[in-house]
């Protein structure tokens, strides 16, 4: 097993009151979710602090929905995931948004400094994975599938690309 080395595990100075809140989330459930609200510049997303730290897991993230979906789905899979169902790249996982499935995608590291912050500033250096949770579109279809819904493929990045292999779009401004 790969080591930890989060701000539990080495000193790393002085702490701000969003380290001590996600410490205190990662003592106390294994995990926190951070979530980063949308606005006038895009869609929002939800990631997890901690599940490498406590189960070495990937850590979890999801983009365009609603902050209280996201949350709810990134803590259902951390609770599975506390109960030994891993996280692996090319899951593909049901039961959590209603009756459409969710594909486990892990994320390119050129992303990471863009979408992640908090769990970078936790970890301080790597290993740190991240598998993006995708949702269909109503017809069930993925961003990888032909015939996607209009307005679908801004509505997530394809972070398991590399940045400079992205569709254009809101993704590449952020």
């Amino acid at each position: 097993m790969s080591e930890c080395h989060c701000i539990l595990c080495e000193d790393h100075g002085e702490l701000d009151d969003i380290d001590r809140s996600m410490i205190e989330n990662v003592r106390t459930h294994g995990w926190g979710v951070m979530n980063i609200a949308a606005d006038e510049a895009g869609p929002g997303w939800s990631f997890s602090v901690g599940l490498w730290h406590s189960h070495r897991s990937p850590e979890l993230a999801m983009f365009g929905l609603g902050m209280d979906v996201t949350e709810a789905v990134i803590n259902h899979l951390g609770r599975e995931i506390a109960c030994g169902r891993a996280a692996e790249d090319g899951q593909e996982r049901h039961g959590l948004i209603r009756d459409y499935p969710i594909v486990l995608k892990r994320v390119d590291p050129g992303w990471y400094r863009t979408f992640f912050g908090t769990a970078m500033a936790f970890y301080q250096r790597p290993p740190l994975p991240v598998v993006q949770l995708v949702w269909p579109d109503r017809d069930g279809r993925f961003p990888w599938d032909a015939e996607t819904a209009d307005g679908y493929q801004e509505a997530q990045p394809q972070a398991w690309l590399a940045r400079d292999a992205h569709p254009a779009g809101v993704w590449l401004e952020s």
